[in-house]
């Protein structure tokens, strides 16, 4: 990535919003404003309600990158005992749709391990290349 932004987050579920804002800032009139936002919205809320991140005193972080017809959303989080994974969720589950959402918007998506947690990742094309 050529460009990169970041901000960090309480780990607060009323700083998703604020993740939102962050992610459709840098991407209004450059991208795919809705995708991000969605996508920055899903992670931002795993990381809240899934990992450390959403303990007493947790952040995380979102990096927004551009470079190479692609626009980067990474949400960086404090990692937990689950791995972030795509599940088979049925019509009766309200959860678990988040990052079969992503998946089927972005042109790929990933997890990355650090040794104090982990960033899950998902790549739009960009216009603005």
């Amino acid at each position: 990535m050529r460009t990169k932004w970041c901000r960090a987050f309480p780990g607060l579920a009323e700083q998703v919003t604020h993740a939102r804002h962050f992610v459709a800032a840098l991407i209004a009139e450059r991208g795919p404003v809705d995708d991000a936002v969605l996508i920055v919205s899903e992670l931002a809320a795993n990381a809240v309600r899934h990992t450390l991140s959403g303990s007493t005193g947790g952040w995380f972080f979102v990096i927004v990158g551009f470079g190479d017809g692609l626009v980067r959303i990474e949400v960086v989080d404090q990692g937990g005992e689950r791995v972030p994974h795509l599940c088979d969720a049925t019509s009766q589950e309200e959860g678990g749709r988040g990052l079969l959402l992503i998946a089927s918007c972005a042109k790929d998506w990933g997890v990355k391990n650090w040794p104090d947690g982990r960033s899950v990742w998902a790549d739009l094309a960009w216009e603005g290349a």
